[in-house]
């Protein structure tokens, strides 16, 4: 991602977005096995090779054979995609282009729409002619590259841009915390903390090359935000709020204003009395990872 950045402050400010559908069920075997052959001079290898990629597939508990694709989820697959679009590399190459690939997501960087779409039409017809290849029309596009993501990331539309989390990954990240919430009523927030932190913690590790950390703090942020709503929601009536608000330091009659106001646990959990009581250095204590905290403690130690 921070080459593809490189060509787009080098003025290639379009890319051409190549999305191969459903490219693990399409492998040609017969145009694989001729790529690998180039490379692999002993049948005896050649031979097992394809009897993996022939392995049956159960459907409806019926063994099937496979005809094309390669097994889902097999220790070979990454690799045997590989070597199929190792040609698309060397293609792109020779023609000079600037792309930048990963399995079977693909992004070219251009210098105009015009380009773009005529590479688009010779990329696609190289990979459907040679390689037998489909493109999800729908799914590829040439466009701005901050209008796009690739492998969870996108970028700023400034002329040095800058790397940063896609919307979508951000919503996927943000679906799986509603998940961990949802199984955390009724469990202690110690509990829930630790659930959310092994998430987090591996999210982060993923994105670290981000450099717009906005998206980092206001994650931060909503995050604290559904805990305080746990809480509100864990103490149920007016009583056991007004008590554990004083128990947090509030003032008595704040704390029973705010006990009785009658609104929901998301709107309370962004008040000031809950912000107050329970700040984010309460849940730093509790060892709740910071995303923004961390982002920062991983840029300087780089």
């Amino acid at each position: 991602m921070q080459q593809a950045g490189d060509y787009v402050a080098e003025g290639r400010r379009w890319v051409v977005d190549l999305d191969l559908e459903k490219f693990f069920d399409r492998v040609n075997h017969d145009v694989l096995m001729s790529r690998l052959a180039r490379r692999i001079s002993d049948k005896r290898v050649l031979r097992l090779i394809r009897r993996y990629l022939q392995a049956g597939m159960m459907t409806g508990g019926v063994v099937s054979p496979r005809v094309e694709g390669t097994p889902q989820g097999g220790p070979l697959s990454p690799l045997m995609s590989n070597v199929l679009l190792d040609e698309l590399d060397k293609e792109l190459e020779r023609r000079g282009h600037k792309f930048c690939r990963y399995a079977d997501d693909c992004n070219i960087y251009v210098r105009s729409r015009q380009a773009g779409e005529r590479v688009m039409a010779s990329v696609t017809e190289f990979l459907e002619r040679q390689l037998r290849l489909k493109v999800n029309v729908e799914k590829s596009a040439v466009a701005r590259p901050w209008e796009r993501k690739f492998l969870g990331y996108s970028m700023t539309w400034h002329k040095q841009p800058r790397l940063k989390v896609a919307k979508a990954s951000v919503a996927r990240l943000k679906a799986k915390v509603r998940a961990i919430f949802r199984e955390g009523r009724g469990r202690s927030l110690s509990q829930v903390i630790k659930d959310l932190n092994e998430l987090l913690r591996g999210w982060l590790q993923y994105f670290r090359l981000a450099e717009v950390k906005g998206v980092f703090e206001e994650l931060d942020g909503w995050i604290r935000r559904k805990l305080r709503g746990l809480l509100w929601r864990q103490w149920k009536r007016p009583y056991t709020r007004a008590k554990a608000l004083m128990k947090r330091g509030l003032a008595e009659l704040r704390a029973w204003k705010s006990a009785t106001n009658g609104r929901g646990a998301w709107w309370n959990a962004g008040a000031s009395h809950m912000n107050e009581a329970f700040p984010k250095s309460f849940f730093d204590r509790l060892g709740l990872v910071s995303l923004l905290d961390q982002l920062r403690r991983f840029q300087l130690s780089t």
